[in-house]
């Protein structure tokens, strides 16, 4: 490629101009051949960094490294940079992108595959599609996808877990990346991730890829060290680091007495870096005599080569059982399981087709914003059910809803008084959602407070990291 022609492409590419830079410079430094540089002149206008490409190249300068770098991260790198995807940009610099160059047509819509990079826990594929899709059923600039992975059927196709999908708008079409967590234990390092998009924006047709998907061996980093919580009848314990080109991957196992408590964790490398987290491959599941155990795989930033310790930061979100309490008396006291929060439930009456319930929280933190108190307002609604006493026994607890016409599991709130907590809900007793020959001493009322226990940060722990982490 001479530069007339690296000048059109990247003229051809709406990049910000100031992040390929910075991506040019972190590839030298990659290499060992560049330097610090603390200030940085941004040049105005894709003619003027086009310009200075084309001189670069032509000019005989520049080392071999830098050529690759210049030729790289605009024409590949730069779809990556479209969509802020500083991984991408990574592995393009170090030539660890499959290009693609797949293409169908059907029905009048054209899709072209582009590229793949598959690195620790996330595998992204990025395309295009023609502005013909335009003339589906969706609003002009939204483009969406019923797709599925590896000849899987609808929502049970593990790829779709956390999948993202972002577009942006270009000459003649649209440019997509999609982004999935690689959804299985153990890594396949090189094979062939079948695609079949159902329709797009409603139109329909079967656009079948075979894409190669490839990774080096992840470096595992072996740790095996568990920290215990018995106030909260729960622990952790950190398994393994897997490092990747770009990235590193978290393995970790919780077991804990209450199906459903989420755990945060927050994690600091003894030079004082915070790493970031992003989606969590569920790995393993049970039940066993010690309470509930699942292990985990979650991407995080990739862990340094010079560190020797990682300190742990969890915090828990804890599931707290739903309580209940037959409605045949107008008030009662409803405590939460696992905090200090209580239901004073002030008056229940029914009033023609409407059920009216006056209650007010009791322990939650003093002086709460405004912003915090709308958004306990918005969850109350969904934090009562009514459920005929005979039909408790049918809420499946792996998928829990109310029966159908034997349950209400929404409400109307209105706040009383923010200083005391005071609200009122009005449940609708001839709406979709019912109870059939609904009376008040039949019925029982559920009560989650999941929502409003404040999450608990637990006792930090330090892992000392075997020698030589690379």
């Amino acid at each position: 490629m001479d530069s007339k022609e690296v000048k059109s492409a990247i003229e051809k590419i709406v990049v910000p101009k100031e992040k390929v830079l910075s991506a040019i410079d972190k590839g030298l430094k990659m290499s060992g051949q560049g330097r610090e540089v603390k200030e940085k002149k941004v040049l105005a206008g894709s003619a003027a960094a086009a310009a200075l490409l084309g001189i670069t190249i032509a000019s005989g300068f520049v080392n071999p490294t830098m050529n690759k770098v210049l030729a790289k991260t605009p024409l590949i790198g730069g779809i990556f940079q479209e969509f802020n995807d500083s991984m991408g940009v990574e592995l393009a610099n170090q030539d660890a992108v499959t290009e693609l160059n797949q293409s169908l047509t059907k029905n009048g819509v054209s899709v072209k595959l582009t590229s793949a990079y598959f690195d620790g826990n996330v595998v992204s594929i990025t395309g295009f599609v023609d502005e013909d899709v335009e003339k589906g059923h969706n609003e002009k600039g939204e483009v969406s996808f019923d797709m599925n992975f590896e000849h899987n059927k609808g929502d049970n196709d593990p790829w779709l877990n956390g999948k993202s999908n972002d577009i942006k708008k270009v000459e003649n079409g649209y440019n997509f990346q999609w982004k999935m967590e690689y959804p299985y234990k153990s890594f396949k390092e090189n094979y062939t991730l079948p695609i079949t998009i159902h329709n797009i924006n409603g139109i329909k047709g079967e656009w079948n890829f075979d894409i190669p998907i490839k990774q080096e061996k992840n470096r595992t980093l072996a740790i095996n060290q568990e920290q215990g919580y018995p106030e909260d009848e729960m622990k952790i314990r950190i398994k393994e680091i897997l490092t990747a080109k770009a990235s590193s991957s978290l393995i970790y196992e919780t077991v804990e007495k209450y199906k459903g408590d989420d755990i945060y964790i927050k994690v600091v490398d003894n030079k004082g870096k915070v790493y970031k987290f992003g989606d969590e491959t569920l790995l393993d599941e049970s039940e066993q005599e010690d309470g509930y155990h699942s292990t985990m795989r979650r991407e995080m930033t990739k862990l340094n080569s010079d560190i020797t310790s990682l300190t742990f930061y969890p915090q828990l979100s804890a599931a707290d059982p739903k309580v209940q309490q037959l409605l045949n008396i107008k008030s009662f006291t409803l405590k939460s399981t696992r905090s200090n929060l209580s239901l004073q439930v002030n008056d229940v009456t029914q009033k023609g087709e409407k059920l009216v319930i006056d209650y007010q929280l009791i322990g939650l933190p003093k002086n709460l914003s405004k912003g915090k108190l709308e958004i306990i307002n918005d969850n109350l609604k969904y934090l009562f059910w009514l459920v005929d006493k005979e039909y408790l026994t049918k809420i499946d607890p792996e998928n829990p809803y109310t029966p159908k016409n034997h349950g209400i599991p929404f409400n109307e709130v209105k706040m009383i008084d923010k200083a005391t907590a005071h609200f009122q809900s009005t449940f609708d007793l001839n709406g979709e959602e019912r109870i059939e020959n609904f009376k008040l001493e039949n019925t029982m009322l559920l009560f989650d407070f999941s929502s409003l226990a404040p999450t608990k940060e637990l006792k930090p722990f330090t892992v000392v990291l075997p020698v030589g982490n690379e």
